[in-house]
């Protein structure tokens, strides 16, 4: 019998943040032995407090696409990243790794919002998201004892995820903060698209978009077909505005779990496939066919309550 191949999703238990940070962790331990995790640490447990409500003047977070699942998932990405980079040679400082693991915990966290910040969700802020998370981020690293020219540098990484301002134009502190960043922006798209349950979790993204007044997407179907070309733009941005620094990832694949291909690439190609026969074969019924994660049954009885409460006054 053929064994059947190795996934992605079966290497750590995504869903689980404490097993998450002990792969992070063992991977940093790699690539520097003796680093020193304790301000990361409590990073992380501020963090998980955060998206829960538990954080002083902030709300739960309640997007429910741009989650802590989706931060969890940019911040392994990130790390095998860097992992993979040293596997191929490419040194980056202890404070160099602390610093993009930093960002990528906050690189999102200006979805939630304050305390009396009432109306709608967080997915309002989504133009806003990456100023809101850098202006987190300084608070909070200010109180923690950073530098400014540390600031600077998490505040460069954050900027990496930012579609809509090109990489080359930012000003990086250093040639190691600007290969961080890089691999940060395709860390932040990688977690997202070799999700299990990516393809139904744009059915949530869209609601984001819409609350956020995004233009461009005209229903849930229409974002799920243009995926497709938005997977081709990532391709092109991976390879041009990021430096080609996915390619590391094989490094790591073949390091740490003897596997000699990119498993991000392969789930992402296996994503698309199944997106194109979808949007080829179902345009009415494509509900049916995302059955991941139990989210279309959850977001159906949402919907289903909605309407039962009526429009509001």
């Amino acid at each position: 019998m053929v064994p059947r191949p190795v996934q992605l999703s079966s290497l750590v238990d995504m869903d689980n943040p404490r097993a998450l940070l002990k792969e992070v962790t063992a991977l940093a331990r790699e690539v520097h032995p003796c680093i020193r995790m304790e301000k990361f640490n409590a990073l992380f447990r501020d963090i998980l407090r955060l998206f829960s409500g538990g954080y002083p003047g902030f709300r739960k977070c309640n997007t429910d696409y741009h989650d802590l699942r989706h931060t969890t998932d940019n911040l392994l990405a990130l790390m095998r990243l860097i992992h993979g980079a040293d596997r191929a040679g490419i040194r980056i400082s202890e404070k160099g790794v602390l610093l993009g693991l930093t960002a990528a915990l906050l690189h999102d966290v200006g979805y939630i919002q304050e305390r009396g910040d009432l109306s709608g969700t967080g997915a309002k802020h989504t133009k806003a998201h990456v100023r809101r998370s850098i202006e987190f981020a300084g608070n909070y690293l200010a109180k923690k004892g950073f530098t400014e020219k540390e600031l600077l540098s998490v505040t460069r990484i954050i900027e990496c995820t930012d579609a809509s301002r090109p990489v080359s134009s930012l000003a990086f502190p250093s040639r190691e903060i600007e290969l961080i960043g890089k691999m940060q922006g395709t860390a932040d798209l990688l977690g997202q698209m070799a999700d299990r349950t990516y393809l139904e979790k744009l059915l949530l993204l869209y609601l984001e978009l819409a609350e956020g007044k995004v233009p461009g997407y005209a229903s849930e179907f229409d974002l799920l077909k243009k995926t497709l070309r938005f997977r081709e733009l990532a391709l092109q941005r991976f390879d041009r505005e990021l430096g080609g620094v996915r390619k590391y990832l094989r490094f790591h694949f073949r390091k740490r779990h003897h596997i000699d291909r990119d498993l991000y690439a392969v789930t992402i190609e296996n994503n698309m496939s199944y997106l194109k026969g979808l949007v080829a074969r179902h345009p009415k019924d494509y509900r049916k066919f995302l059955r991941r994660g139990g989210i279309v049954k959850k977001l159906v009885q949402k919907e289903r309550r909605a309407r039962r409460k009526g429009p509001p006054c």
